[in-house]
């Protein structure tokens, strides 16, 4: 089992720091390869590069009232995120179609029902 992730890409766990601006302050982020990659996937999507996804997710971050006082971790989530998301359907796999036309409200809402056959 754990071959599958020993003999993986050394470059996929190697860190990166990307400077950026937002609101004019230069701020910089440092997460692995693996993570930049899915960011800049997601980021490609919707028309925009790593920077502007970057500065659009701390921004609507902001607005819906979250603390982001590890913003790095909330980055590394949202990649994570995004995967899961494949792999449940409600993000097509197909990159051609924007993640902003999806229907986040349905989304979020399939999720928040109770599961069948779910441990209380």
């Amino acid at each position: 089992m754990c071959k599958l992730f020993i003999h993986a890409n050394p470059e996929l766990w190697s860190s990166a720091t990307h400077s950026l601006r937002i609101d004019g302050m230069v701020t910089s982020v440092r997460m692995e390869h693996y993570f930049w990659h899915i960011l800049e996937e997601i980021a490609t999507r919707d028309g925009m590069n790593t920077a502007q996804l970057i500065t659009r997710l701390y921004h609507e971050s902001i607005d819906a009232g979250h603390d982001l006082g590890n913003f790095t971790s909330f980055l590394r989530v949202c990649a994570l995120r995004y995967q899961a998301l494949q792999l449940t359907g409600d993000i097509p796999t197909q990159h051609g179609v924007p993640i902003a036309t999806l229907d986040a409200e349905g989304i979020l809402a399939r999720e928040s029902r109770p599961k069948r056959n779910q441990m209380h």
